[in-house]
């Protein structure tokens, strides 16, 4: 069965490029946590439109590798939306609440 936190460790390294290991490094805020994701999203589509620009202009760029990176970064978006979505689902949720 999958450990959700492994599950979680596996979409870090997809989005960042780089593996992590709880004990490696110092824990991080939740905060910087998104930053790092949001950054690795953002290189992810620049990486992909250099691979576009690169095809386009016949640098020697491969059409299945420009593909990768384009897939790449639009699943690394998605995935960043999906977040930013439950993310407002539970700071509505938590706003209803009476204290």
């Amino acid at each position: 069965m999958s450990n959700s936190i492994n599950g979680f460790t596996s979409v870090q390294t997809a989005l960042t490029g780089t593996p992590t290991s709880p004990t490696a490094q110092p824990e991080q805020s939740f905060m910087e946590t998104l930053q790092t994701a949001m950054g690795g999203v953002e290189q992810a589509q620049t990486d992909a439109q250099q691979s576009v620009s690169n095809m386009l202009s016949g640098n020697g760029e491969e059409v299945h590798r420009t593909m990768v990176a384009v897939e790449k970064a639009d699943l690394s978006f998605q995935l960043m939306m999906e977040v930013r979505n439950k993310i407002i689902a539970a700071y509505q949720e938590v706003s209803k609440m009476s204290f």
